[in-house]
C-alpha cells in the first residue's frame, strides 16, 4: 500500500497579519520532509471561496512549488476542477502537462466537479449539468494531451478549433487520471471510465471492501475509458495523527479532524454562509462540545500500533493508497512534522513491504482487461494532413484586404488597421 498527505490549506478565523503566507511554508516544508521520509503521493484540492476550509485555490502553483522542494514524491491534483466554467479545458491541459515537465513527471492528474454553491454559483457553473461538463472537459483535456494537433471540438459547454497544443507532458499520452468519490456511485464510474478512484467518504474497514470489490468488478466487465490510458487504483482518505502515547496523539490532533468534518458539513451540508463575515471556527467552538466524544473516522489518531491496526483494515480490504488529512483547523505545524516522522520511522515500513510485487501481479492480471477496454472505446479520430486548416496570421489578413485594384498595398494608419482587427473579429463572431 502507497501514502500520502492530503492539502485543504486550512486556516480558521481570526486571520492575522502574515498566517496565510506561514500557512503556505509550513505545508511546503512538510511536503519536502514526507519526500525525504519516503511518502509516496501528495494531494492538493482546488477549491474557491470555502473560507477557512480551504485556503487552496491555485493548487497548480502550490503543487509547482512542491516540485521544486522535492525529488520523488508524486504531485497529485486532489482534484482539479474540471466544468469549463472553472477552467477551460486548454488551460487545464497547458498547465498540467507544464507542471509535469517542470516536476520530471509526477504528476498524478485528480479531477472533480465542485459540489459547493459558494463555488459553482461564483463561477456560474450550473448544478444540474456539472457532471456532464466534468466529463466532456476531461475526455477533450485528455485528447489534447495525447493528439498532436488536436482536431477541434464543438461541444455543449466549450468550443474550439485545430490547434496543436505545446508543451506535452512527459508521462505520455498524460498522466495518471484519477476523480473525486464521496459516494459509491461516483466509485462505480470511475471504474467504468477507467479512473482511479479519490475516495473522500470516511467509511469503516467492511465497507471499504466492498467498494473496492466493486470498483475492480466494474473496471473488469465495463470499463470504456475516457482517456487515452487507463489508472486502476483505489485511493482512501484517512484521519491521521500519532505519537507514541494514544491520548496525547487525541490532544494534538482530534480537534483539528473535528473542523475538518464540521467544515465539510457546513459548506456542504448545512451551512448558511455569509462571505467574509460567518467565522467558521466559532461556529465550530459552539458545536463541539456536543459532537460524538469517539467515531470511527477518527480511527488514524492513535499510537503507532493503534495506526496499524487502522491502516491493516484498508490493506486487507484491497485499497491501493491512503492519504491522510494531517493539516487542519489549527493542528500544530511542528506535532504534524513529528507524526509524519513517526508513522515514516514505525509504521509505514510494514505496509510498504512488497509493494512493487503486488504492482507487478495486478499489472499481468488487469492487462487482458486493459485490451478489452480499449477495443470498446471510440476515440477521437485524428485530422488528415489535407484536413489542417492554415490559420493565416492577423497582419497578413488585413494586408490582403487593404489592397487597391491595382494589387499594390494601400498605404494605411495604425488606427485604421486595429478598426479593420476589430471588423474581423465581429465578423468571426457573428458567424
Amino acid at each position: 500500500m502507497r501514502f500520502g498527505l492530503f492539502y485543504e490549506l486550512q486556516l480558521p478565523r481570526p486571520w492575522p497579519e502574515g498566517a496565510e503566507q506561514q500557512l503556505f511554508q509550513q505545508s511546503l516544508a512538510e511536503v519536502e520532509l514526507a519526500d525525504r521520509l519516503g511518502f509516496d503521493n501528495i494531494w492538493a484540492v482546488e477549491h474557491h471561496f470555502l473560507e477557512e476550509y480551504s485556503h487552496c485555490s491555485a493548487p497548480e502553483v502550490f503543487l509547482a512549488a512542491c516540485s521544486q522542494r522535492t525529488r520523488n514524491i508524486r504531485l497529485g491534483h486532489g482534484i482539479m476542477l474540471m466544468p469549463s466554467g472553472f477552467n477551460h479545458p486548454a488551460r487545464s491541459a497547458e498547465r498540467i502537462a507544464t507542471l509535469d515537465l517542470v516536476s520530471n513527471g509526477r504528476v498524478e492528474w485528480g479531477t472533480g466537479e465542485a459540489s459547493s454553491l459558494l463555488e459553482l454559483g461564483g463561477y456560474n457553473v450550473g448544478l444540474t449539468e456539472k457532471r456532464e461538463a466534468w466529463g466532456e472537459a476531461v475526455e477533450q483535456c485528455s485528447n489534447m494531451l495525447a493528439m498532436e494537433p488536436y482536431p477541434g471540438f464543438d461541444g455543449k459547454f466549450f468550443s474550439m478549433p485545430c490547434r496543436n497544443f505545446v508543451p506535452k507532458p512527459v508521462q505520455r499520452p498524460h498522466p495518471p487520471l484519477w476523480v473525486a468519490c464521496s459516494n459509491r456511485e461516483t466509485i462505480k464510474m470511475a471504474a467504468r471510465l477507467g479512473i482511479g478512484a479519490l475516495t473522500f467518504a470516511f467509511v469503516d474497514p467492511g465497507e471499504a471492501k466492498q467498494w473496492v470489490d466493486d470498483y475492480y468488478r466494474i473496471f473488469k466487465e465495463e470499463c470504456v475509458p475516457i482517456g487515452h490510458a487507463v489508472n486502476p487504483n483505489f485511493c482512501m482518505v484517512s484521519s491521521f495523527g500519532v505519537h507514541q502515547d494514544a491520548e496525547v496523539a487525541h490532544q494534538r490532533f482530534r480537534e483539528g479532524f473535528r473542523f475538518f468534518q464540521f467544515a465539510v458539513g457546513w459548506h456542504y451540508g448545512f451551512g448558511d454562509h455569509r462571505p467574509g463575515l460567518t467565522s467558521l471556527w466559532e461556529r465550530f467552538q459552539t458545536a463541539l462540545p456536543h459532537m460524538p466524544a469517539d467515531a470511527p473516522s477518527e480511527g488514524g489518531i492513535s499510537d503507532p500500533a493503534g495506526l496499524r491496526h487502522h491502516l491493516r483494515k484498508f490493506h486487507e480490504a484491497g485499497v491501493d493508497q491512503v492519504a491522510f488529512v494531517q493539516q487542519a483547523g489549527r493542528t500544530s505545524h511542528a506535532h504534524i512534522c513529528e507524526a509524519i516522522e513517526l508513522f515514516a520511522n514505525e509504521v509505514m515500513g510494514e505496509f510498504r513491504a512488497g509493494e512493487a510485487e503486488r504492482e507487478a501481479r495486478k499489472a499481468a492480471e488487469l492487462a487482458p482487461y486493459i485490451e478489452a477496454a480499449f477495443k470498446r472505446k471510440q476515440g477521437m479520430q485524428p485530422l488528415t494532413t489535407a484536413q489542417i486548416e492554415p490559420v493565416m496570421a492577423l497582419g497578413r489578413q488585413i494586408n490582403e484586404k487593404s489592397k487597391q485594384a491595382d494589387g499594390q498595398p494601400k498605404r494605411i494608419g495604425w488606427r485604421d488597421a486595429l478598426a479593420m482587427g476589430d471588423q474581423q473579429a465581429s465578423e468571426k463572431t457573428q458567424a
